[in-house]
């Protein structure tokens, strides 16, 4: 008899406790080995250890630049999306949190025929059934007992699923914001190898006119005119590329901005030369890099909400325990609705436990628990991923930045290079060939140099993406779990 009681009283210490909530208590998952240890891909003299600010791309100090991308992140269509996600489930925990408090349910209506349970009680009386209005008006309330945790389980995973799509939101804004500092430098860096792609015509199409003019005088050949015109007529091929080139990057601009074609920002196209930072790439750490990235956070919230869900399907192992009440009116007329003889009241407890076959119950416990393993595994994998995705971006910046250094100090020697043959040619004193070689290396030079240029801000803006900068201007999304 001393065993029930206290089993008896252990239940209802249970209860006060507001549940003994089944299920394993989430938390924060361990980072794989070295996640947080310094980033081997930066370079002092590269980058700098200080932590990236959120809005990295005013680093560059382009008032038209912010000015894009403040536009993109109020009017891109995607982010618009990601929006419209958080909103569905902002509502779907609002839904949730709803089980919180007592469900309640109005019925009222009336019918004409036989009610099965009235002929019944008339037969008992020996009464003929008979064919009777029946008018009703109830009011039901219902509020289930959170013995063992499945509403406060399924707020958590609520909870977790709502700071998931949060963190999603904050990657589109991630991208919206890299997407756009890239098109906009690919329209600059584009116009900067025009500019030097017409220049380059300017250079081939004088020393093309020189040679003819020492032709017509008997000084060179017509092989020597011939290859100069063709070396003109290679240079300017690459014109109409680049410009197809420049024209794609301005209507993927235009996207990014919400926009049509028709309704391009054709304005940028006057800017020809790439931005460009003025000091060292802020980069931080690995641990700062694993709290910023909203990928990382939307896999630990999805990892939570998996968590979470072990409990709701594990609390259907158990009873559900609910007090009802009802209050209201039955009767064969309306005006005995409100009358002592009309009214219709109870309240109790109700409990419903499928205890015998718990076959389906326990499967998708077992599923719950996969799907939790899958969710870490995920976690892992992202957390893995960003730090590749960093490493890499901040490898192929220090090779950019290498090259392009080595690519200038080539030019510079074959400037020098061109002028000196340039002068000999004019005395004669040095061949045609010798010439045009030094010609083609000096547009192919200053054409590298171009497109170093173009690759050095890609890679410069893929580091700040990798990053994971530019979404906490967004209003930040919290909801703890009660």
């Amino acid at each position: 008899m001393s065993r029930m009681r206290r089993a008896a009283a252990a239940g209802l210490a249970c209860v006060l406790a507001a549940g003994c909530r089944v299920g394993p208590n989430y938390h924060a998952p361990a980072l794989p080995k070295h996640a947080e240890a310094p980033l081997i891909a930066a370079d002092a003299t590269q980058e700098s250890s200080a932590a990236p600010p959120d809005a990295w791309w005013r680093l560059y100090s382009d008032v038209r630049l912010d000015a894009l991308i403040r536009e993109a992140l109020e009017a891109n269509r995607d982010l618009a999306a990601a929006d419209a996600n958080l909103s569905a489930a902002r509502a779907q925990l609002s839904a949730v949190h709803a089980a919180r408090y007592p469900a309640t349910e109005l019925l009222a209506g009336g019918i004409y025929g036989r009610d099965a349970i009235t002929d019944e009680i008339l037969e008992l009386g020996d009464h003929r059934p008979q064919t009777i209005w029946l008018f009703e008006d109830i009011f039901h309330v219902a509020y289930e007992v959170d013995l063992f945790g499945r509403v406060h389980r399924a707020i958590e995973a609520a909870n977790a699923d709502a700071d998931a799509v949060a963190a999603a939101r904050d990657s589109v804004r991630v991208v919206v914001a890299a997407e756009t500092a890239r098109a906009y430098a690919a329209v600059c860096a584009l116009g900067e190898q025009l500019g030097v792609a017409h220049h380059s015509v300017e250079v081939v199409s004088r020393e093309e006119r020189i040679t003819a003019e020492r032709y017509a005088a008997g000084g060179d050949s017509e092989y020597d005119v011939e290859r100069a015109q063709a070396l003109v007529a290679q240079v300017r091929a690459s014109i109409p590329q680049l410009e197809g080139a420049r024209r794609a990057a301005l209507l993927d601009l235009a996207a990014l901005l919400g926009r049509t074609p028709a309704d391009a920002p054709t304005e940028v196209e006057s800017c020809v030369v790439p931005p460009r930072l003025v000091a060292l790439i802020p980069v931080g750490d690995g641990a700062a890099l694993i709290r910023r990235r909203p990928d990382v956070r939307q896999a630990e919230r999805r990892l939570a909400a998996a968590t979470a869900q072990i409990g709701v399907a594990t609390s259907d192992l158990y009873p559900t325990i609910s007090l009802v009440g009802l209050y209201g009116g039955a009767a064969t007329q309306i005006s005995q609705l409100p009358s002592n003889i009309g009214v219709t009241w109870g309240v109790g407890p109700s409990i419903s436990w499928n205890f015998l076959n718990q076959a389906a119950a326990r499967a998708r416990v077992r599923q719950a628990k996969a799907s939790q393993a899958a969710a870490l595994a995920a976690f892992d994998s992202v957390v893995l991923g960003a730090l590749k995705e960093t490493e890499q971006a901040l490898a192929a910046y220090g090779a950019a930045l290498d090259n392009r250094q080595a690519l200038a100090e080539a030019q510079q020697r074959i400037h020098r290079s061109y002028d000196i043959a340039h002068n000999e040619y004019r005395a004669g004193s040095l061949s045609n060939l010798d010439l045009l070689t030094t010609e083609q290396s000096l547009v192919a030079l200053d054409a590298a140099v171009a497109s170093a240029d173009a690759a050095l801000v890609q890679d410069q803006i893929a580091v700040f993406k990798a990053l994971g900068g530019g979404w906490r201007k967004a209003p930040r999304d919290s909801h703890s779990a009660p």
